[in-house]
């Protein structure tokens, strides 16, 4: 037990040290290509952050173990629980970081367009995905299509998300920078080529880090007896989706709502839509009391954001709550 522990601690440094890099990158490639905050954290740094936990369920689904079924649980479980996490936790953990700065009656204030963008497209998509477990097995061209429209919904996502930049830049929502790219510090010259050798270094330490502190989690969870589809809600979660909580809380404490609530929300339409779009083709995505309470909690999270989503900002009381609603869910699922 203590070599997992050892392990968890480690790969845990290895994703602190890759948000920075990532993060440093990340800005200076949007500075440079004069896009908006809301482009660089709802695409670029959603889909970057992102690539640990829509590589967990490919993996079990295409090369996991001889059980069939202990592989659907985990995807099935992956999938979910990343945008539960990343609706509930992840943003009450980022009110807690600014908590002390702003007092519980302050606010955060990420671009309001954009914020309400993303949430309206997750609410639409993560409602069908939710719709499409009732389907049975046994008609694989509706759920075939079902699949087709939530990769179409993205598609349509990112076309408006692109659409809007340069209006929001214009407003002076545009990706700042603060002080020089890291890899420049180390003598390296401040070019396009280097940013995108820095950014492809801070994914692949990303990559790294979540893989490994999986699999601490993994021996630590059977250790202690943990059902696979419990392990992939409750836990693994946690490990792939330290990259967005890590990033945003870095950009929260420094001013830049924008950026921080675009990787949260950008995340969640990125995982509401391709993910679930893998779940309906490959696995039995049947609804179980654990799943069910997974979606219904994630949705209510969900809109309880596009509902505060005011044009003075999100009230940080609001966002404490939706940290309740994950304790919420962790006490029903342990209930069972």
């Amino acid at each position: 037990m203590i070599d997992i522990f050892i392990e968890l601690l480690l790969m845990l440094l290895i994703i602190l040290v890759a948000a920075e890099i990532f993060t440093n990158a990340l800005e200076h490639l949007g500075h440079r290509l004069n896009i908006s905050e809301g482009v660089t954290g709802s695409i670029f740094a959603a889909i970057g952050t992102a690539l640990p936990e829509t590589m967990v369920p490919l993996l079990a689904l295409f090369a996991g173990t001889k059980n069939i079924s202990i592989n659907e649980e985990i995807g099935v479980g992956t999938i979910l629980g990343a945008p539960l996490m990343l609706s509930t936790l992840s943003t009450c953990l980022m009110a807690c970081a600014i908590l002390h700065r702003r007092g519980i009656t302050g606010f955060v204030r990420p671009e309001r367009s954009g914020f309400v963008r993303d949430l309206n497209f997750f609410i639409f998509a993560f409602t069908i995905a939710a719709v499409a477990m009732y389907l049975p097995r046994d008609v694989p061209y509706l759920r075939g299509a079902l699949s087709l429209g939530l990769v179409l919904v993205y598609f349509i996502y990112v076309l408006l998300t692109l659409r809007a930049s340069r209006d929001l830049v214009h407003q002076g929502h545009g990706t700042i920078t603060e002080g020089r790219m890291f890899f420049s510090r180390m003598g390296l010259p401040n070019n396009l080529l280097i940013t995108l050798l820095q950014l492809i270094a801070g994914v692949a330490l990303l990559v790294y880090g979540a893989t490994g502190f999986i699999h601490g989690i993994e021996g630590a969870s059977y250790a202690w007896g943990v059902s696979a589809l419990l392990l992939s809600l409750l836990i693994i979660p946690i490990a792939t989706e330290l990259p967005e909580k890590v990033n945003s809380i870095l950009w929260i404490r420094r001013g830049k709502d924008t950026l921080a609530f675009g990787n949260i929300t950008g995340s969640m339409v990125f995982q509401g839509t391709l993910l679930p779009a893998i779940g309906i083709m490959l696995t039995p995505w049947q609804p179980r009391l654990e799943v069910l309470a997974s979606v219904w909690v994630t949705l209510i999270a969900a809109l309880w954001l596009r509902f505060n989503a005011r044009s003075g900002g999100l009230p940080i009381w609001a966002l404490l709550l939706n940290g309740v609603l994950y304790v919420v869910f962790v006490s029903i699922t342990l209930s069972r």
